[in-house]
């Protein structure tokens, strides 16, 4: 008897923790805020704020037009002063995806409001569903497109610069290339699909932003997280890494790509106030 109500609890514990992980954690989507303090960052551009979204993957399950328009709506809420996109907004035969044109995605992301703009780099997947395409329809958007380019900004008569890198999986990074753009002196912020490259990027960058691990969309308790794709496992897995003064924030996104699932890795809004 005692067996065969703890087989029964199991059970049960088994759908209640299925129905969490393929159900209601990947379309739950909360916003992470934190303050971060990194180098050469002036005091003048003290308390700003901005927005990081990544693996939007729309067309994966739970993440159609409608919930992207439903992420837009958070991000104006928490008015940021610069929206920053890291890429990978398609999907790619993902099972019961489906495939929304850029020119859609485009559309709904043009309503983000930030008085200093929308910035974004391409990711994997969007260079798998045709990047110059996305590209296009993202800039007919109204939104900053980079690929090995940076891009001014200013803030209150500082200026600053955002530099935006190609995704290293699919395209040929080219960080001289893309530095050449950056006034001497200037801060700056580097905007990578992939956190990998931090290793990378010079001493001077104030913060590397990426996504493209999902946080490796499942942590368990005790194992951790059984897939990251970083070839740096958990080093680079998801929030705020400091390594020798550098710093790098990896956002665990939004949508979800292989299988839909999440688990103890919820959707995010990432809201970044530099200090």
């Amino acid at each position: 008897m005692l067996q065969r109500i703890g087989l029964c609890a199991l059970l049960l514990l088994g759908v209640l923790l299925g129905g969490w992980a393929f159900w209601l954690e990947p379309r739950r989507l909360v916003v992470h805020e934190e303050t971060l303090d990194v180098p050469h960052w002036p005091a003048e551009l003290g308390g700003f704020r901005m927005a990081l979204l990544s693996d939007l993957h729309v067309g994966s399950p739970y993440w159609g037009i409608s919930e992207l328009e439903r992420l837009v709506e958070r991000v104006n809420e928490q008015k940021p002063e610069l929206v920053l996109l890291a890429g990978d907004y398609m999907i790619n035969g993902m099972p019961f995806g489906e495939w929304v044109a850029p020119e859609a995605i485009g559309a709904v992301l043009a309503r983000l409001d930030a008085p200093l703009g929308v910035v974004a780099v391409l990711g994997n997947h969007d260079w798998w569903s045709g990047g110059h395409r996305v590209r296009k329809a993202f800039e007919q958007a109204g939104i900053v497109v980079l690929e090995n380019q940076s891009h001014g900004v200013q803030r209150d008569g500082q200026r600053f610069f955002v530099v935006g890198l190609a995704d290293q999986l699919t395209r040929r990074v080219q960080l001289d290339k893309a530095l050449l753009g950056v006034a001497d002196g200037a801060p700056f912020l580097v905007l990578s699909h992939e956190p990998d490259i931090f290793t990378r990027i010079p001493e001077r960058a104030s913060l590397t932003l990426a996504g493209h691990t999902h946080g490796g969309q499942v942590q368990l308790p005790l194992l951790g997280r059984p897939v990251i794709p970083s070839r740096y496992g958990e080093r680079f897995a998801a929030g705020h890494i400091v390594e020798e003064g550098r710093h790098l924030f990896v956002t665990t996104g939004v949508g979800t790509s292989t299988l839909a699932v999440r688990f103890g890795v919820a959707p995010e809004v990432a809201i970044l106030t530099l200090e």
